[in-house]
């Protein structure tokens, strides 16, 4: 399947190369070898679009003793930091790296009720460096479920990243697993939990959103 946000691109990118190729295969020596090499490279750029925007079927079920990962990618951080924008006190920070090559879909982690919501503009820093968390575009998200407290979630643009989408907003109820948004290419999704909280991941660790539990609720 196709996410909504790629739709418009994937759709103007085959008519594009439609036409790109109709052109150079028309104007182009009737040299056999050179069209196909034209067709084979468009069918991969192609593909790697379609592959970027996929919305892969899981299943998934809900545990409200578990925080799951918000997105597909690898765990480039976990550290106690102090989160200043929103608590003003010590969290435990999970970052997840998203490369080009992962689905880049992000979900809630737990069920509860959007507290706190703000987008800031910023720069476009290499997502996997620890600056781009205050330093790049992003959206924070807070919110507040019934067994984990306040957690925050932290979408970040990256190097390539020019947009990020969210469906969130203040007193917006969500359910654990519920689509958060969407960001375009390599980026990041931080999240920012209690202190003392039980961690089931480790940094290089692998993890996909909706499957992996990265914190257990004590």
């Amino acid at each position: 399947m196709i996410h909504k946000e790629g739709k418009k691109i994937i759709s103007l990118t085959f008519i594009i190369l439609a036409i790109l190729n109709a052109l150079l295969l028309i104007l182009l020596p009737s040299s056999f070898l050179l069209k196909l090499v034209i067709i084979v490279l468009s069918f991969t750029l192609f593909f790697l679009f379609c592959l970027f925007f996929r919305k892969p079927a899981r299943k998934f079920n809900p545990n409200d003793q578990l925080i799951y990962s918000p997105a597909d990618g690898r765990i480039v951080a976990i550290e106690e930091t102090r989160e200043e924008e929103y608590f003003g006190d010590i969290r435990i920070q999970i970052s997840v790296f998203m490369s080009i090559w992962n689905v880049h879909i992000n979900w809630y982690p737990v069920s509860g009720k959007i507290i706190y919501y703000k987008y800031h503009p910023g720069n476009y820093l290499v997502a996997r460096y620890p600056k781009s968390s205050v330093k790049n575009e992003r959206n924070t998200i807070v919110i507040e479920s019934r067994d984990a407290g306040k957690i925050l979630v932290r979408q970040i643009a990256g190097a390539v990243a020019r947009r990020i989408i969210s469906n969130a907003h203040p007193d917006k109820m969500v359910n654990q697993g519920d689509e958060l948004g969407f960001i375009r290419f390599g980026s990041r999704v931080d999240i920012l939990l209690p202190p003392g909280i039980q961690l089931l991941v480790k940094p290089g660790d692998q993890v996909r959103g909706l499957v992996t539990p990265v914190a257990g609720i004590k």
